[in-house]
């Protein structure tokens, strides 16, 4: 008796009564006419849920089943019947039913719409929902692409450290890591904690980046990239901030900004077509119930050819765009959300490169333009979400990297060994950090990060 689930019956629907066919999955909806019993039974493999009919004749435990709650998990066999006239393309006439797990009346997901809000509330099941199956199934999809895409270019998959020394973005917004008492530190001759004495003898955090990590790689094995969890201890409440987040973070060697935005490109390219290829009922879910323009945006960004636009233009751009922005543009401000999606959305209509930005608005690590204003360093907008990417040259030259730090008020010795790389055969490199989840909100045309993240972090908020 063969064991299917709903996708694989979905992916070959069967043209004749196909019989000796088992489904488990979970009661979305039942409904008990006493001669018939119509169950919606979802095994979260697919946004349709296989309906079964069962019949008081044909099923010994008729009445047990029928009277399961929401929720309840079943074990159906039978034969599946096509039904091309109707709904769905076919159903299962029960033999049997199993009724591996019994649901209560109090079953939190009922057969009616709910709120994003509540489903919050309920991170532990929302996963049981027509809405969040769709956005975890389109996160697994577009996690296991991001690695193909990567080995399909021969780069190098680095595992970088969680627990770190060095801040990477040198914001100060890491989580601190230690095993010192609280309450009562060892403390030194100043009458401060004595971080000598604590796990790794010096302050150590939770990493903002893979990025220095992986350069060091990328100096050694060309094109790598990490793919992982980062934290940010910033206390944001913004429907675009978390506290625990994934990147995915690139870099090549013998490489410049162009090359860095070639790749950018293709790699939301290919990512974006596979998700068309690949969750369409998802994809179409999504853009009924959340966002009716998802589906086409999707498609435009898969098939056009991204725009670039150096900074200094796409002020010009915004200043003369007529627009009551509510944060004033000015040449060495940073780009706000509503001038990201001004760019991309209506001016270029389309994902567009925003790049050389003014120095004093980025990181320490990024190349200095031969202008001494602006840095190599770029920006990828996209419609519907604004920055998508972040990218850069990397400084790979010894003197304009520790004249920066030195400028910034950095201190060297922590940041040493990436000094060092500098010293020894250093070469043009570049490269990008995507926020992976920041990715999904695009994909699933979601607008809360807390909906594409399984268990959100957010200020104030870890549960589950």
């Amino acid at each position: 008796m063969p064991k299917l689930t709903v996708r694989e019956l979905y992916a070959a629907p069967p043209t004749e009564p196909l019989h000796d066919v088992t489904v488990s999955g979970w009661v979305r909806s039942i409904r008990d006419s006493k001669n018939f019993a119509f169950i919606a039974l979802s095994d979260g493999t697919r946004q349709q849920p296989l309906q079964v009919v069962a019949e008081p004749d044909k099923v010994a435990n008729y009445k047990e089943a029928a009277r399961q709650n929401v929720g309840a998990a079943l074990t159906c066999a039978g034969t599946i019947i096509p039904t091309p006239d109707r709904k769905q393309p076919f159903e299962m006439q029960a033999a049997s039913i199993v009724v591996e797990g019994a649901s209560t009346m109090d079953y939190p997901l009922q057969k009616k719409g709910h709120s994003l809000e509540f489903l919050r509330g309920i991170a532990h099941l929302r996963p049981r929902s027509n809405t969040f199956g769709a956005v975890f199934r389109v996160r697994s999809l577009a996690a296991q692409r991001v690695h193909k895409f990567f080995h399909d270019r021969g780069f190098v998959y680095v595992h970088t450290p969680i627990i770190t020394t060095a801040d990477a973005e040198g914001a100060g917004e890491m989580f601190r890591v230690t095993v010192l008492d609280p309450d009562n530190p060892p403390r030194g001759a100043d009458g401060k904690a004595d971080l000598a004495r604590d796990f790794f003898g010096k302050a150590a955090g939770l990493t903002v980046s893979g990025q220095l990590n992986v350069e060091a790689f990328c100096l050694a094995l060309r094109d790598c990239y990490t793919f992982g969890p980062t934290f940010r201890a910033e206390r944001s409440y913004t429907p675009r901030h978390a506290a625990e987040f994934w990147m995915i973070e690139p870099e090549i060697a013998f490489a410049d900004l162009a090359a860095d935005m070639d790749l950018a490109e293709a790699f939301v390219k290919d990512l974006v077509g596979a998700i068309l290829e690949e969750a369409m009922p998802d994809l179409r879910f999504l853009n009924q119930m959340f966002d009716k323009g998802l589906v086409e945006r999707l498609e435009n960004a898969a098939s056009s050819s991204f725009a670039r636009v150096t900074y200094t233009e796409a002020i010009g751009i915004l200043q003369k765009s007529g627009q009551a922005f509510e944060y004033p543009v000015s040449w060495g401000a940073d780009l706000q959300t509503e001038h990201e999606k001004y760019l991309a959305e209506t001016y270029f209509k389309r994902p567009v490169f925003v790049h050389d930005y003014p120095k004093g608005i980025k990181a320490f690590y990024m190349r200095v333009n031969d202008d001494g204003r602006t840095v190599a360093a770029a920006d990828l907008l996209a419609p519907g979400i604004g920055e998508l990417v972040g990218g850069s040259q990397r400084e790979e030259r010894m003197d304009a990297l520790t004249a920066r730090m030195l400028e910034l008020g950095m201190p060297l010795e922590p940041y040493r060994w990436y000094l060092d790389l500098r010293e020894y055969g250093s070469v043009p490199h570049a490269g990008f950090g995507l926020g992976f989840d920041r990715l999904i909100m695009f994909l699933t045309g979601m607008s809360n990060i807390r909906d594409v993240l399984p268990f959100p972090r957010t200020t104030g908020s870890a549960e589950f």
